[in-house]
């Protein structure tokens, strides 16, 4: 039987700043140089779909996807499994990446209020993933690494 540990809320969230501030605002801000036909934002509260939302949702669903990691949760040792840790595959991706890349805040409200402790956002649930911490032992089964004292 295997352990797996469920990822913060605080990592996670470092984790989407990361991405954020990588993939994100270079796209919002290369926006207002596109042609005026390139250019779109809807924001009626709390939906949001931009060029940058649409950006981050294609990249969370093609890295989250192949390796099950952003470049976010890579620097911070966490990844998206499916419930018993197994790969998600481009679907369950793409279903989880749409909470956080264009309905971020009621996805994580109602993950928090409505099922407190499971550590899942709602799109979390509904592609049946969850974040864990990727704790990689040292040293590999059976092997003992013998340091020399210096």
């Amino acid at each position: 039987m295997a352990t797996i540990y469920l990822a913060r809320w605080e990592t996670r969230f470092w984790a989407w700043l990361i991405d954020i501030i990588l993939i994100g605002l270079p796209f919002w801000a290369l926006s207002d140089y596109l042609p005026p036909a390139w250019r779109f934002t809807i924001d009626p509260g709390l939906i949001s779909i931009s060029l940058s939302s649409v950006v981050l949702f294609l990249y969370w669903t093609l890295l989250e996807g192949y390796r099950g990691q952003s470049i976010g949760k890579m620097a911070l040792k966490i990844r998206v499994t499916g419930r018993a840790g197994e790969d998600i595959g481009f679907g369950a991706a793409a279903a989880e990446s749409i909470g956080k890349a264009f309905l971020l805040v009621p996805d994580c409200l109602i993950g928090w209020l409505a099922m407190p402790g499971s550590k899942q956002r709602l799109f979390n649930r509904i592609s049946n993933t969850i974040v864990i911490e990727t704790r990689e032992r040292e040293e590999p089964e059976g092997v003992t690494y013998v340091k020399s004292e210096e």
